[in-house]
């Protein structure tokens, strides 16, 4: 497999590279879901045109990471499948919706991850939970009302990118994701009670004033039945967030289970 970039999903997937020689993934997108800089989606387009080229030179298949986050799936009408009605709810869900349209369009043999909240060694700075630890050492955090997230760890996303080429699919998308969209105001609780730390929380109104779709993963579950071994559920999110919290954090605190006194928030909002 060749690697295009070199940020988180790159680094990540090299375990698998040499599996997939006849693969180029594409994994040098625009940082994350709050860019709205034209000039960074136009570098972004720019490459990943040269790539696709390149691929229909060499009879390649391309892999391109899309995303099934509230800016993909968050507006009004959006039914969270990949044949479904969706209307993207951010600039960044638009930019990627253009960006599989062009694929669609080109010829080219490409398989398209709509991936979900990725959680995993090699974050940036601004990925969500070096984010979410920084306020609450900070003493504040900041969430949109009704945010929520789906968290998915990358190592299981490279087990079902594995999965799928092995299944030689062609001119594809799925949605990646565990199909639990869970309150971020739940996840900062979580992380709170590993850390024996407790952080004021700033509640704003965000972009999108109603609930996002959740996302299907009905398609996923149909082409690989393996992934109901991967643990998806309810309390995911937890063990996901414990095994990459020492990455992100000092020893973990011991302490009790998350108190659960943000229920009522749901939508899939940026934290």
């Amino acid at each position: 497999m060749e690697i295009v970039g070199r940020g988180f999903i790159a680094r990540n997937l090299q375990s698998i590279a040499h599996r997939h020689p006849d693969v180029v993934a594409f994994a040098a997108g625009v940082p994350n879901s709050t860019v709205k800089d034209d000039d960074e989606f136009g570098r972004e387009a720019a490459l990943l045109y040269e790539v696709v080229r390149r691929c229909l030179r060499q009879g390649r298949r391309l892999v391109f990471f899309s995303t099934a986050s509230v800016a993909m799936y968050g507006g009004e009408g959006s039914a969270g499948t990949e044949d479904g009605p969706i209307f993207p709810g951010g600039a960044y869900g638009r930019h990627n919706l253009a960006l599989e349209t062009a694929l669609a369009r080109s010829g080219v043999d490409y398989l398209v991850l709509r991936v979900s909240n990725l959680i995993g060694p090699h974050q940036r700075d601004n990925g969500l939970l070096p984010v979410l630890v920084g306020g609450i050492r900070a003493g504040t955090v900041t969430v949109y009302r009704g945010a929520t997230r789906d968290l998915i760890d990358i190592a299981d996303m490279t087990r079902i990118l594995d999965g799928l080429l092995d299944l030689r699919l062609s001119r594809e998308v799925v949605n990646v994701a565990t199909g639990h969209a869970v309150p971020v105001e739940r996840i900062v609780a979580h992380i709170e009670s590993r850390l024996g730390m407790v952080a004021d929380r700033r509640v704003v109104d965000g972009p999108v004033p109603h609930a996002a779709a959740s996302v299907s993963i009905a398609k996923l579950r149909g082409l690989m039945p393996e992934v109901d071994r991967l643990g998806f559920g309810p309390r995911y999110y937890a063990r996901v967030l414990d095994k990459y919290l020492p990455l992100y954090s000092a020893p973990l605190y011991s302490g009790p289970e998350p108190l659960q006194h943000a229920d009522h928030l749901s939508g899939h909002r940026q934290a």
